[in-house]
């Protein structure tokens, strides 16, 4: 009878599982994942879990420079991931203009070896399934790091998510296409690689998030400048299916070419640029090329665009979304009103006879829809120019295709806040970055004379976007109502001290240079 006994307790133990089983391993005393296991460091103030530095794919080196990210090889043992690695290889960053130390990448260490990525997690244990959202850098393609200071990740896993900033290849060793490169490919394609490195961090996340406590099917990709013509180069592509479910592109796109970051050409344009690249270098051969060290290859300049590839970009973006075969998921998109770009303003005179260069044949219209009588007004049409004509006027014409060959909702926002500055520094107002720290709520990354109101704005637009990457909807109750933006309710959140959903800005100058670059 006692064996009998015995055997039914145990038969009960089995089937309750989780009554008789140990607690489930915590996320602070490290996780394994599919290559091995990771350590990283716990705040016992925050509760927060932070991981530096996981490789994601092999070290893009020696035979591996311009392929496709390969498999990280596995390892034995914990490896303590409690230091960022090293930022891509790119030319020496340092502050310029309104770009201020923490908005760049760290200035050392720069390597190849690059392919690394950064968690901070809230949960406590594997089951959590918290909302994912994984950040890419701006910078051009030609510079940026998962490193930089405004983007940490510790204020946004506070607020619930578990954030993740990636690095990926830049400048030449990102997108040189070449013959050889692409008859030595499997997917008869090259250029791209940076890119693919997004795609392959991706892929990570989707394997690997769910050991942090994420969720794999809630993942959130965001990104600012290259990062945001990254997202959305990511959901028009189709190696992202499944991967992805929700996007926000801050400032930038690349649904026209309105911009050199949008219009990198096909295959062909990028093979012949590379072998221009490789004979300005006085090699013949990707071999060759190998060869070089990257101080050399930095210093050669090259090609640091995405092209039509036929592989992760089978046709162009536009083309993509006016057939509806993008990545159908929610989008915030939208820009700042005082990007920084078009060069200094001149007077009303000066600015018609550019006009004339600008817009060609188009320049009447132009004049006669925007008549320049002051300088004031001449001052004011050429600061929305520089904002919209690489911008603003790709969220707006996002927002078009995707009403009208998709179902996801659109949220659009212009961001307005003049950032405070300290002695001694240029009044930018609302330029290009400035609202990414407010953003993913990291003031307090940076030394600015910020007051009380910055700091409910960055939480309010924290909040906005935590509620976007966990149900795709950034309302919620206590925060203004933001609608969502269509062709006949044309409708931004305007994010300044007081921030309010209102009409879209510029329409008359948005609907004019759409019909001038889609035509």
């Amino acid at each position: 009878m006692k064996n009998v006994r015995a055997f039914m307790f145990l038969g009960l133990a089995l089937i309750l599982g989780g009554c008789t089983s140990q607690p489930a391993k915590q996320i602070k005393d490290g996780v394994t994942i599919a290559d091995g296991s990771v350590s990283g460091s716990f705040d016992e103030s925050t509760g927060i879990t932070t991981f530096k530095g996981i490789p994601f794919a092999a070290p893009p080196v020696g035979d591996l420079r311009w392929k496709a990210p390969q498999p990280v090889e596995p390892w034995e043992g914990v490896k303590e991931c409690t230091e960022f690695s090293a930022s891509a290889m790119q030319a020496t960053p340092v502050p310029f203009m309104m770009w201020t130390q923490e908005y760049i990448a760290p200035k050392e260490p720069l390597s190849e070896d690059c392919l690394y990525l950064n968690v901070w997690t809230p949960a406590k244990d594997a089951t959590e399934k918290r909302p994912v959202f994984v950040y890419i850098y701006g910078g051009g393609f030609s510079s940026g790091s998962g490193a930089v200071p405004i983007y940490d990740g510790e204020e946004m896993a506070k607020k619930g998510l578990v954030f993740i900033t990636i690095n990926y290849r830049v400048g030449t060793f990102g997108f040189l296409a070449h013959p050889e490169l692409t008859a030595e490919s499997p997917n008869h394609a090259s250029g791209n690689y940076g890119l693919l490195d997004q795609v392959e961090a991706l892929k990570w996340v989707n394997k690997n998030i769910a050991a942090f406590g994420g969720d794999p099917d809630n993942v959130t990709i965001g990104g600012q400048s290259a990062g945001a013509f990254s997202v959305n180069y990511l959901v028009a592509s189709p190696l992202t299916k499944g991967l992805i479910h929700r996007a926000i592109a801050e400032s930038g796109g690349a649904v026209l070419s309105s911009n050199a970051l949008a219009r990198g050409g096909d295959l062909n344009f990028g093979e012949e640029a590379g072998v221009k690249f490789a004979e300005e270098l006085g090699v013949s051969s990707i071999e060759e090329l190998r060869a070089k060290s990257a101080e050399e290859i930095l210093a050669g300049g090259g090609f640091r665009n995405p092209i039509v590839d036929g592989y992760f970009l089978p046709k162009s973006v536009g083309e993509i979304f006016a057939n509806g075969e993008q990545n159908d998921i929610p989008v915030i998109i939208g820009w700042n009103e005082d990007e920084g770009f078009g060069g200094a303003p001149v007077p009303a005179d000066q600015f018609k006879e550019r006009v004339k260069t600008m817009f060609g044949d188009k320049a009447d219209a132009f004049l006669a829809e925007f008549p320049l009588n002051t300088d004031e007004e001449a001052f004011a049409i050429q600061n929305d120019l520089g904002a919209l004509q690489t911008f603003g006027i790709q969220s707006y014409k996002w927002m078009l295709l995707q009403n009208e060959k998709a179902t996801s909702k659109v949220f659009m926002y212009r961001f307005e806040r003049d950032v405070p500055y300290a002695e001694g520094m240029t009044d930018f107002g609302a330029f290009h970055t400035s609202e990414v720290p407010y953003a993913y709520n990291n003031l307090k990354m940076s030394p600015r004379p910020w007051t009380e109101e910055d700091y409910k704005l960055a939480d309010l637009m924290s909040d906005y976007w935590v509620n976007f990457a966990t149900a795709g909807d950034p309302n919620a109750e206590g925060l203004p109502a933001w609608e969502a933006a269509t062709p006949d309710n044309l409708k931004a959140m305007h994010f300044n001290l007081t921030s309010e959903c209102g009409d879209l800005p510029s329409v008359k100058l948005l609907k004019f240079l759409d019909d001038l670059y889609s035509n």
